[in-house]
């Protein structure tokens, strides 16, 4: 770990990184601004994923005293991963064939065809317990949000859809030969409307408050003890709840899909140990005798105990762990290996063949629509994993390590 300390900040900066030239300009310009906030408490912690978000760093996590920053949570509230294991010899996936190739190859193009990525959503209104909570929610249906009331309405549409970017859903082999399945997903449109909208409102605050908070930053923030402080907590919660219930309806819909092919070969299964966790939130927590309101944008909570999901680059390996709850972090980990090319940066970088013949090489089925675009998601284009972990190794233990088999992209 690295820690940056000088009179040019209020706070210190904790970076769980070996050697800082790994660290870009940008994000580090980032960090010393999250360091002069006058209400972040005890330091910025940065993962070893760490890279430039939009005013807050990736994999950075904070904690605020009385306040909260819509973009210290991120666009897609509630972004988040979820994984399954199987006793089902992963092996039989690539021996057995069907009329539609190998049933990996199988598996993979059903899960495409059933399960909306992309822009793409469901034609039809779709079930949601969460959504059908929400219209009965007083705090939302008759908050001063009216602008948002019809997103609501619109996710309806929305969940059980996996999205683009680095979305993804994965058919993996963990270190014993089982099979197991890994998704990345958050709040869809919900999320980002959210965000934006109580961003706009929070920029239009501080400005009437002539707050200390300089606007290039990036970070405008709202009191927890406000009206619109509330409101954003009622709504964030609302896109957390999406978020996870996307992640599950998802998950259930891949779990049957994989259920009718093994029933066809006679191939029995049980479903084990299931995770469902955010890496994009705020949450009230207490740390250093205090209660916080704790933001992690692009990273896991990894409390003593905790399982949580870390997954590597499209191709390469995932990880299950097990929290550490190292207080220098706020009990907190990385969510991924994080980035080391934007995407334009990794579209001039990598050729789509490039990236195609690599998942080939490693036996690697790919379910995507649309491959003009695949270079975004080389594993070339992020950290290498298996790095990022070593560096990590005080904030959480490794219990599973999974490689990819099969993976569907928007």
């Amino acid at each position: 770990m690295q820690i940056i300390d000088s009179e040019k900040i209020r706070r210190p900066i904790k970076i769980w990184v070996d050697d800082m030239n790994h660290i870009e300009e940008s994000c580090l310009e980032q960090a010393y601004h999250l360091a002069n906030l006058p209400f972040i408490y005890q330091w910025v912690a940065l993962m070893p994923d760490t890279h430039t978000g939009m005013g807050m760093p990736i994999g950075g996590v904070i904690a605020c005293q009385d306040v909260i920053i819509p973009h210290a949570v991120g666009n897609d509230i509630g972004c988040g991963m979820a994984y399954i294991s199987t006793d089902v010899p992963a092996e039989l996936l690539t021996e057995i064939i069907t009329p539609n190739g190998t049933l990996l190859q199988a598996i993979v193009g059903d899960i495409l065809r059933n399960i909306p990525v992309g822009f793409a959503h469901h034609k039809t209104d779709q079930p949601s317990e969460v959504l059908a909570k929400a219209s009965q929610n007083p705090s939302l249906s008759l908050s001063r949000q009216s602008d948002l009331l019809p997103e609501i309405e619109a996710a309806y549409r929305q969940i059980g859809t996996l999205g683009g970017g680095n979305h993804f859903i994965e058919l993996q082999k963990d270190e014993a030969g089982y099979l197991a399945i890994m998704l990345h997903s958050g709040s869809r449109r919900l999320g980002k409307e959210i965000c934006h909208y109580f961003n706009q409102l929070a920029k239009m605050l501080n400005a009437r408050w002539h707050t200390k908070v300089p606007e290039e930053y990036g970070l405008p923030f709202l009191p927890i003890d406000s009206e619109e402080g509330q409101a954003y907590l009622a709504w964030m919660t609302l896109a957390l709840d999406f978020a996870e219930e996307n992640r599950a309806v998802m998950l259930e819909k891949v779990k049957q899909i994989i259920e009718k092919w093994l029933e066809k070969m006679a191939i029995p299964i049980h479903w084990q140990e299931n995770i469902n966790c955010h890496h994009n939130y705020a949450a009230l927590e207490h740390h250093y005798g205090r209660d916080v309101w704790v933001h992690r944008k692009g990273a896991t909570s990894a409390q003593l105990g905790q399982l949580a999901i870390i997954p590597g680059a499209m191709g390469s390996f995932s990880y299950i762990v097990e929290g550490l709850g190292n207080a220098e972090s706020f009990c907190s980990s990385s969510h991924g290996a994080g980035r080391l090319y934007s995407r334009k940066g990794a579209m001039k970088a990598f050729s789509q063949e490039e990236v195609i013949v690599d998942l080939k090489k490693q036996g690697v089925v790919l379910g995507k629509h649309h491959k003009t675009d695949i270079a975004e998601e080389s594993r070339f284009a992020y950290k290498n994993i298996e790095e990022v972990m070593a560096l990590q190794n005080d904030l959480v233990i490794i219990k599973k390590r999974l490689q990819t088999m099969g993976v569907i992209k928007g």
